[in-house]
């Protein structure tokens, strides 16, 4: 009689643990389910950084003072290092009194023009606009390139036209790993960038600069091309360089 009972309490025993490793096996395989959703969330929120473009969220899309791309009629800023094969470059970039209407809201039109080895290569009219919560958007260009013969204006574009869409150039609130599109215009321009850091120390022949922001640019349209851009507050862009796939880069060398 005492076996039986013995036996009896020791299948009880088996029973029990068997019970309960099956129930944390199945707690087991449902978490990766909980982080699953997590990283989709995350995910879903980085996406968001680049929201859709709305006329109603621009009443004062001229007045663009974020204070990593400010962009104040008159300025002139003076940049110098390399282009893509390593030849010296001078890129100025105005920001003109000039205005364009986009998608129902006025832009500020800046020129950027690039000269190689002293001779004229590029000029293009970028049109920016901040919208009320201190994005500023861009909203496409107008390149000529004058050592494209076939095609000078290779790369341009316009939000609203042709499924063009604009993207953003410089969040309201920069955080690391935020990923965003600064041009959306299929097979002609689909840059993104991805905030690296906030925090950079940098030194450029025009000054010092502490709590700079480092992003990562990239586009799909050139894989093997990664290039790095730091902006400094007050300033604005103040350094690029490339990581690989070329040799560009410039610095900030005079502001007007």
């Amino acid at each position: 009689m005492e076996n039986k009972l013995i036996l009896t309490f020791v299948t009880l025993i088996a029973l029990t643990v068997s019970v309960l490793i099956v129930a944390s096996l199945g707690s087991f395989n449902q978490q990766p389910t909980g982080i699953g959703v997590n990283y989709v969330v995350a995910a879903s929120e980085v996406q968001a950084q680049t929201p859709a473009f709305d006329t109603s969220n621009f009443h004062d899309p001229l007045k663009i003072d974020n204070k990593y791309y400010s962009l104040k009629p008159g300025t002139i800023m003076t940049y110098k290092g390399a282009d893509e094969e390593g030849k010296s470059m001078l890129d100025i970039i105005t920001v003109t009194n000039d205005t364009k209407q986009i998608q129902g809201i006025p832009t500020r039109v800046v020129n950027d023009t690039v000269f190689v080895e002293g001779k004229l290569e590029e000029t293009t009219n970028d049109w920016y606009a901040q919208d009320d919560k201190g994005n500023v958007w861009y909203m496409g260009e107008d390149t000529t390139d004058f050592t494209n013969k076939k095609n000078p204006h290779e790369g341009s574009w316009e939000s609203g036209v042709k499924g063009a869409k604009g993207g953003l150039i410089m969040l309201a609130e920069p955080k690391v790993g935020i990923t965003y599109d600064q041009e959306v215009a299929k097979d002609v321009a689909e840059d993104k960038a991805t905030v690296l850091s906030l925090d950079d120390n940098v030194t450029i022949p025009y000054g010092s600069y502490s709590n700079v922001i480092k992003t990562k640019e990239f586009s799909a349209l050139e894989p093997d091309v990664v290039e790095q851009k730091y902006y400094a507050e007050n300033v604005g862009d103040i350094k690029e360089k490339t990581l690989k796939g070329s040799k560009e880069g410039i610095e900030l060398v005079e502001i007007k």
